[in-house]
């Protein structure tokens, strides 16, 4: 936290992600989402106190399906905020991105075990559940919106071929434009999923074992400021309807929800190379990266500075704030 205590201008939260993924490390960027945040609150730091503003930076943990901003949320984190922002890396400069709501389901069938070739008539395999199971969820997928998404994983099949399966697990990621459309999908997914325990004789045990992340409501006023001073950086930021195709999730949809809130994607790629990708964490490592830092931590610095020397601004991101 950096300024007065009791200052009247509004209060602005610099959010810091920092968690990698497995294998391919920062292929979602996260390393430029934390060290540009930290650059733009140095930057904004230095004009707090002549502009009466107030800073809080929040490190936030485990975005990578954790929900680490949803437990902050829950502990009082963002409560005293006027509006919140981060910058997102991508292979395109927009001014936000279409995140959907996601929640994480594990499942696991139970059958019992029997030698697969001596006596078959015994076993109730669970790995055909899961299988089942999968396929009623690709023929689900022909019937659902066209923004929403169920994408998942075998993560235990059994151990050996001539021994049938007793226990397999899956992990399923489902996807809705809202947390209200989202819980109709889940019913929809579990009973796809329970089919196939129905159809072997097996059972299914299922858990949500982390919070559901909401979708990102965006803020156009904010939006408008970045996007001005991001192009004093010659970076064009295009609006997010130009790239409709680019969906995600993330728990930033939670703090938008909350209050009004700026994710726009920085490029820091080039066009065509998709995050989560090999290819994409080399960039976030190499030039385009580091110039992702440099201009999104001065892009937003002087967004912040803006949003304290012109409260109107506040008033009109805190206007068009949509809440649920």
């Amino acid at each position: 936290v950096y300024g007065r205590p009791h200052v009247e201008g509004p209060v602005i939260a610099i959010v810091c992600e920092y968690d990698a993924l497995p294998e391919v490390g920062h292929a979602c960027g996260h390393n430029i989402i934390a060290a540009a945040g930290i650059g733009a609150a140095l930057g904004a730091a230095s004009v707090a106190d002549a502009l009466d503003g107030r800073l809080v930076v929040y490190g936030t943990p485990a975005e990578e399906g954790g929900g680490g901003k949803v437990h902050m949320i829950e502990r009082g984190a963002f409560a005293d905020v006027d509006a919140a922002m981060m910058v997102h890396p991508a292979d395109a400069d927009l001014d936000a991105f279409w995140a959907i709501a996601i929640q994480e389901l594990h499942v696991e069938y139970h059958g019992k075990a029997a030698h697969a070739a001596a006596a078959p008539e015994l076993g109730l395999n669970a790995l055909d559940a899961a299988v089942l199971g999968y396929m009623n969820i690709a023929a689900l997928r022909q019937h659902i919106a066209t923004n929403e998404r169920i994408h998942g994983i075998f993560v235990n099949g059994g151990d050996k071929p001539n021994v049938v399966p007793h226990r397999s697990s899956m992990q399923w990621y489902v996807r809705s434009g809202t947390l209200e459309s989202l819980e109709h999908l889940k019913v929809r997914v579990l009973a796809a999923l329970e089919a196939g325990a129905a159809a072997t004789g097996c059972t299914m045990t299922y858990s949500w074992p982390n919070p559901a992340y909401e979708d990102l409501v965006p803020n156009a006023p904010l939006d408008a400021v970045y996007a001005a001073n991001a192009a004093t950086l010659g970076r064009v930021v295009d609006p997010r309807d130009n790239r409709p195709e680019f969906m995600g999730s993330t728990d930033m949809g939670n703090v938008s929800h909350l209050v009004p809130s700026l994710h726009p994607m920085i490029q820091a790629a080039p066009e065509g190379v998709a995050i989560h990708t090999a290819e994409f964490a080399r960039h976030a490592g190499g030039e385009m990266g580091d110039q992702a830092v440099l201009d999104g931590a001065l892009a937003m610095a002087l967004t912040v500075a803006d949003l304290w020397a012109d409260p109107s601004l506040i008033d009109a991101a805190t206007a068009a704030h949509q809440r649920p």
